[in-house]
């Protein structure tokens, strides 16, 4: 027996309760609007520590395969949403330096945290350990309705006679449920931003990326490094095995590598021992020998960005609106900052007591991230071409260029204050 047509009705709904769909759902927790997060998958009960992690002073840890590169701006919002010190209790890395050399030549940056007084550059977290601790933040509002699993089948958005209209959503379950604002946060293949029309420009990046976990023989020391290959890139993401800051818990890192789909399918054959000698050799046995691997994960990396954001009633953020390489780490932090700036404008229309769903708002918030979005898309794409291209001549002007850029150190200076979101 579905419930009752009010409580069917809803001020904000947002379709997706991953990392950024929840967030946004933490920042309205308190603003006294009725809100519902939709997800496929069901809501885990809240724990204490990330998925599989072991505490046992003899066991060795397993870490989340999926992990995020969260810049000091993100982690402002998230403490701002009351979530960050839950994140923190249970585990994360900081990183203090990034080392970006080209593997088909002698250029090479080195960006540190200590250049720009800085305590770090980021923080590598399980995206488990980030997706509790919002849940957990979710389940103590009693504002916010939590339905999963639930699959969307169909909407209605407002006549453009009526654009005060709600939106008509229709769940698979026979469900109708309706909302002044209608959130896409369902990820780069959105059902929200297909049934509703939204067109994009997309590409395929013609890589594979491959994810998983490696311990290696020397310790990481808080630094993330990675190679540029024609091939491809290769990241290692420092991670923390315990809280103890000895260097025996720094050596174990997530790793991804994007390379072409049938470079991809061969190292995805190997087995552990085979994999580990590729690894050392793509990384030049920068921490040593690759000692144990943990289960890969592959799958294929597409751009994609909406041409708009907004219609009268809906708003797209996150992977919904744009997706990205992930070979700067970058993909999280724009979703969390397209929340962070959606929130800030309905709050802004309700202390006004403006209509917070009205187009005029909604796209305040556009021109907020779609010009960031855009450049950090661009520049990203820009790096990717520029390593792929073989001609001897290029090769050489890319690596004076870094070499060059690495002695400039205002420009390295401020590259490395925008990537953390506090320029």
């Amino acid at each position: 027996m579905h419930a009752s047509s009010a409580e069917n009705e809803f001020d904000v709904v947002i379709v997706g309760g991953g990392m950024v769909g929840a967030s946004l759902a933490c920042a309205l927790a308190d603003s006294g609007l009725r809100l519902a997060v939709l997800d496929s998958q069901p809501f885990a009960a809240p724990d204490t520590a990330p998925a599989n992690s072991h505490t046992g002073p003899s066991a060795e840890p397993t870490f989340d395969p999926r992990v995020s590169a969260i810049t000091p701006a993100s982690q402002q919002f998230l403490t701002e949403i009351g979530v960050w010190d839950s994140i923190a209790a249970q585990r994360l890395s900081p990183y203090t330096d990034m080392h970006v050399w080209d593997g088909d030549g002698t250029g090479s940056i080195h960006f540190s945290a200590a250049d720009i007084h800085a305590d770090l550059l980021g923080h590598i977290i399980e995206n488990s350990a980030i997706l509790a601790a919002l849940q957990q933040r979710l389940g103590g509002s009693n504002n916010i309705t939590l339905l999963a699993p639930v699959s969307l089948t169909g909407l209605t958005p407002p006549a453009s006679a009526a654009p005060e209209a709600p939106v008509q959503i229709t769940l698979a379950d026979g469900r109708c449920l309706s909302t002044r604002l209608l959130v896409a946060a369902d990820g780069a293949n959105s059902t929200v931003r297909e049934l509703a029309g939204f067109q994009t420009r997309e590409w395929d990046y013609q890589h594979h990326a491959i994810v998983t976990t490696v311990r290696t023989a020397l310790p990481h020391r808080q630094t993330a490094i990675q190679r540029f290959m024609d091939a491809g890139v290769l990241a290692f993401l420092p991670l923390r095995a315990n809280p103890v800051r000895s260097l025996d818990g720094q050596r174990h890192c997530s790793i991804v590598w994007s390379v072409l789909p049938e470079v991809a399918q061969e190292l995805m054959a190997l087995d552990d021992a085979a994999f580990a000698r590729e690894l050392q050799a793509a990384i030049e046995n920068r921490l040593g020998r690759i000692e144990s691997v943990d289960k890969r994960y592959s799958f294929p990396l597409r751009q994609r960005h909406a041409h708009s954001y907004v219609q009268h009633g809906i708003a797209l953020i996150g992977d919904a609106a744009h997706t990205i390489h992930p070979l700067a780490g970058q993909g999280v932090n724009l979703g969390l900052q397209d929340a962070s700036a959606l929130a800030e404008e309905i709050l802004r229309a309700v202390s006004k007591e403006r209509d917070f769903a009205d187009l005029r708002t909604l796209r305040r918030y556009q021109r907020r991230r779609i010009g960031h979005n855009l450049g950090m898309m661009w520049m990203m794409e820009g790096f990717k071409r520029l390593f792929a291209e073989q001609p001897l001549a290029v090769r050489w002007m890319r690596n004076a260029g870094m070499a060059g850029l690495d002695k400039t150190v205002l420009l390295k200076n401020h590259i490395m204050r925008s990537a953390m979101g506090i320029d």
